[in-house]
């Protein structure tokens, strides 16, 4: 059986849920050995473990922390010409398709960014020109370096006991051009990180910049807060929650859209999700073509409501 490589996503050997389900899709294809780069490889393992990798490939160089990611590229180029995979498995975030693209020039390989779905081939199955199609596509040269979407697989556990390698890789000049010179990790707000939440609650222009009844009604679903393009323009909610083809891409179990109109470029960022609700005074406004439940109301006496129902039956 081959082997398929999976970058381990993580914080300080914290690994996240987008790293099991990659795991998980890697069971599919062949045998999971994960790369982890960086310090905290000993707290991953039993994460790692639970979810069925083979091996553990630890990456401790510490230009690989020092700079941007195209050292972490020529890393995964080395680690593949010795592992020899079928598949490269990345998180789809921005740091993750620009170390998959990068990695694919150096490989000579063929690259699948936003995967909704892997199966065996790999074939694998993305959501195209703003959500309006969905395609089926496959790597027909080098290696399968693909990156996928958070939420396209229910994270499935396989117990393994991984053995950890070492391994030292050797960084090019090249490859050291934009260093790191500080770093702080983003404010905690007890939420969910949006582009891995299960479930999401967004706001828009309907809101009138109160996001209270948002961020009310998330909270009680354990969910993460996301807006629109409208919403963050106005200065009505930070730009690191936009959710949209100019912000970030979605695809939660859950969405509900409150008071957005759903716009083309809305459309394009959560168009994926499970199931979409929808809540807009305005019973023409164009989420309603997309929604699986629509509620024709204002939000802000809708999600109150809500609010309360779900909390009555939570206690």
């Amino acid at each position: 059986m081959s082997n398929v490589l999976v970058l381990v996503d993580h914080t300080a050997g914290v690994v996240r849920k987008t790293t099991a389900e990659l795991l998980t899709i890697a069971r599919r294809l062949g045998e999971p050995v994960a790369v982890f780069i960086g310090d905290g490889v000993q707290d991953a393992l039993p994460a790692l473990g639970q979810y069925g990798a083979t091996k553990v490939i630890a990456l401790t160089n510490p230009e690989l922390s020092q700079y941007l990611v195209s050292p972490k590229a020529e890393a995964l180029q080395q680690v593949a010409a010795k592992i020899e995979p079928s598949a490269i498995l990345i998180s789809s975030n921005a740091e993750g398709k620009e170390i998959a693209a990068r990695l694919a020039v150096k490989l000579e390989s063929g690259l699948i960014t936003d995967a909704v779905d892997v199966q065996e081939g790999p074939v694998t199955t993305q959501s195209v020109f703003a959500g309006n199609f969905t395609v089926k596509s496959k790597i027909t040269k080098g290696i399968a370096v693909i990156t996928v979407k958070p939420n396209a697989a229910t994270p499935e556990a396989a117990e393994t006991s991984p053995e950890v390698e070492e391994f030292d890789v050797t960084i090019s000049d090249a490859a050291k051009t934009a260093r790191i010179t500080e770093s702080k990790p983003r404010a905690a707000t007890g939420r969910p990180e949006l582009t891995e939440a299960a479930i999401i609650v967004s706001g828009g222009r309907g809101t009138g910049g109160d996001f209270a009844p948002v961020e009310a009604f998330a909270d009680s679903l354990g969910a993460a807060v996301g807006a629109s393009r409208a919403a963050v323009d106005s200065g009505w909610y930070p730009h690191a929650y936009q959710v949209g083809q100019t912000g970030k891409t979605v695809s939660p179990q859950l969405y509900v859209a409150a008071g957005i109109s759903g716009a083309i470029q809305h459309r394009a960022g959560m168009q994926t999700s499970k199931t979409i609700v929808a809540i807009n005074k305005d019973n023409e406004a164009p989420i309603f073509e997309l929604v699986d439940f629509g509620v024709v109301g204002d939000l802000h006496k809708v999600l109150p409501a809500a609010t309360e129902e779900v909390t009555k039956r939570k206690s």
